[in-house]
């Protein structure tokens, strides 16, 4: 039995649902909006690599190192994105969250805060994680502000850690939360929701 089992989880308009081969078009799509790719600091796919990225994510599950999601719009089945848990490590319940991306049309909207959430809960209240992590590009500085708008502690920068698709070398920005932790922060991206209806 894996750490992490396949499952959905929805709320408040969000479906996260095992990705699989079935979502290419919708995550095709969802790249496209916006052209995702051409940001110099994620890991969006190409439209041309989408499968392959979808293969990638599979082989990553079976492995036990990776799941994936899709993230859909509950009432309409529309593929909004991705996210995964990442780096598992059942042996010291450790496991980040991370490759995850929006179509533009709903980034700084509830979808980011509500997937968040899920997967925070069913990390710390279902598979009893002592510490989820998140680590991101030096220079994704709105992906750094909205981890810590989840309420991660800022752990430190590794240097020289990772090439970007355009080949230069980044240095990754890691955050952490403890489960003591938990409870302060959920209160705190339920508030975030609460205001935004």
């Amino acid at each position: 039995m894996s750490f992490v089992e396949p499952v959905t989880l929805s709320e408040r308009g969000v479906t996260l649902e095992p990705l699989a081969l079935v979502h290419e078009d919708g995550l095709r799509a969802a790249a496209a909006d916006g052209e995702l790719w051409n940001i110099r600091v994620t890991s969006v796919p190409e439209p041309h690599q989408t499968r392959t990225y979808i293969e990638d994510a599979l082989a990553m599950r079976a492995a036990g190192n990776r799941f994936a999601f899709a993230v859909l719009d509950s009432a309409s089945g529309r593929v909004l994105g991705s996210s995964s848990y990442h780096d598992i490590l059942p042996a010291v319940k450790r496991l980040e969250i991370g490759y995850t991306w929006y179509a533009q049309s709903v980034q700084r909207s509830h979808v980011n805060t509500t997937a968040k959430l899920l997967l925070m809960r069913h990390a710390f209240e279902t598979l009893g994680c002592a510490v989820v992590g998140w680590r991101t590009d030096n220079f994704n500085f709105a992906s750094q502000a909205a981890i810590e708008r989840l309420g991660a502690k800022k752990d430190g920068v590794i240097r020289g850690h990772a090439l970007r698709r355009d080949g230069t070398i980044r240095d990754t920005v890691m955050y952490s939360l403890r489960a003591g932790e938990w409870p302060e922060a959920k209160a705190q991206l339920l508030y975030l929701l609460e205001r935004r209806r």
